[in-house]
């Protein structure tokens, strides 16, 4: 019904290339094979750093809600509020409580706010970032109805 992983930015993977020419540079006063390798495994490195913190998924399947390590059935969950950029950064600063499950990618700008129905989660919402709120709220609306 709904997929989407939160990707890192294009931009973001000059970051990788950055460390390995950091790790050649450190290495190249041993010689230049060790700045060779340095290069490899310093980018090797921040690319799968870049690409673990990146393949962060949203998904909405057989009923459940899945996000990042995740499971919770549509039955208990409420309303689902998509928020701009601003109510986004508000409801992850000041507004946010210590208690709400959080996916939060600070590169994704809008998220999605859905509350927790389930009498025995001490979890008041799920803030989930997204690059298309609205379609993952009427995804878990759908989820919910064929529930229903």
């Amino acid at each position: 019904m709904y997929d989407e992983r939160l990707t890192v930015p294009r931009s973001w993977w000059l970051l990788a290339l950055g460390l390995g020419l950091s790790l050649a540079l450190v290495l190249l006063r041993f010689s230049p094979i060790a700045a060779l390798a340095g290069l490899v495994a310093g980018t090797a490195a921040g690319a799968a750093a870049l690409s673990s913190y990146g393949s962060a998924r949203i998904r909405v399947v057989q009923g459940s809600l899945v996000a990042g390590a995740a499971r919770i059935p549509v039955s208990a969950l409420g309303a689902a509020q998509p928020l701009t950029p601003t109510e986004a950064v508000a409801w992850r600063g000041v507004k946010a409580d210590p208690r709400a499950f959080m996916l939060l990618r600070s590169y994704v700008p809008t998220a999605l706010r859905v509350e927790v129905t389930d009498p025995q989660d001490p979890t008041p919402y799920l803030y989930l970032s997204t690059r298309s709120p609205l379609k993952l709220a009427d995804a878990l609306a759908a989820a919910r109805q064929e529930k229903a």
